[in-house]
């Protein structure tokens, strides 16, 4: 009966593609399997195979505009997380990073920045398709597995918006990522109590003009100095802990370099940076 449910509901509510507005019959309702609570396999297992790009679009993209999508592998920079043109060879540290030391201590995306994955993004970010955050946010969480060893992680920072661009937009992409992740692993029986997602540690205190377009230059001269920590009650909460900043794009790191060092400087042990895509710079 619910099969049948489901062939009638894309046969009188086709699914309507993100990206090119062609409507197409979906192969699943992503959508409503990630919002159940609870799964027949809670394994890690089940999750991997259930976190990846395909899988969780199938509900908003046609299949001639689902390929492309590139995830983050190995050779990259042990550093910024940059994937390199060549994919031979082991994991280094890029030009870059020798050139422009970073102040976290390292940085890994979900995915390449490309033209599949960036509409994607724009749609959740610029046309407030706000459902994508589910799907999205799993292939973050997917990412974080991947990258991380358990526990090495305790509180995961959001990059915060400045006031008057949150009231703008409605909404700060980056803390809808992260928001469900404890709701995902538990239906996964991933241990994730441990984690802290705090929203409120950092605050945007610069208004600053959009960074697209931007070199790397003026896009470090726009950014400085426009993070604060939010209360000075806060000191006791950061010091001696090991954070994450998330945050949707990371292109020159100049975003997330600025929140790592309100951290650093407030006592932090170690910041690491999780972005949801990764421009990609063509480093042999």
């Amino acid at each position: 009966m619910k099969r049948f449910t489901s062939i009638l509901k894309q046969v009188i509510f086709p699914s309507k593609c993100l990206i090119c507005g062609s409507f197409f019959q979906s192969r699943q309702d992503t959508g409503s399997f990630l919002s159940k609570k609870s799964f027949q396999d809670k394994s890690l297992t089940t999750f991997n195979k259930s976190a990846g790009f395909e899988f969780l679009m199938a509900s908003f993209l046609c299949p001639s505009c689902m390929p492309g999508f590139l995830s983050v592998e190995s050779p990259l920079c042990t550093k910024c997380g940059v994937m390199f043109k060549s994919r031979a060879g082991k994991d280094h540290f890029c030009s870059e990073c020798l050139e422009h030391p970073k102040k976290f201590r390292k940085a890994r995306a979900a995915g390449v920045y490309n033209q599949t994955f960036r509409d994607v993004i724009h749609s959740f970010k610029y046309k407030e398709k706000t459902e994508l955050s589910r799907p999205l946010g799993m292939l973050l969480l997917y990412a974080f597995i991947k990258f991380w060893d358990k526990e090495s992680i305790d509180t995961v920072v959001p990059v915060p918006l400045h006031i008057k661009r949150f009231k703008e937009r409605g909404f700060n992409q980056a803390f809808l990522l992260v928001k469900n992740w404890h709701r995902i692993a538990s239906a996964f029986s991933i241990d994730l109590t441990y984690l802290k997602i705090d929203k409120n540690i950092l605050i945007k205190k610069k208004w600053t003009k959009p960074q697209t377009g931007l070199g790397r230059e003026k896009r470090l001269t726009n950014m400085k100095n426009a993070f604060s920590l939010n209360h000075s009650s806060h000191l006791l909460e950061v010091k001696g802990k090991n954070f994450l900043i998330v945050d949707d794009v990371y292109t020159t790191g100049a975003t997330v370099s600025e929140c790592a060092e309100v951290l650093l400087q407030s006592g932090a042990k170690d910041v690491d940076v999780l972005t949801l895509s990764r421009v990609s710079h063509d480093f042999s």
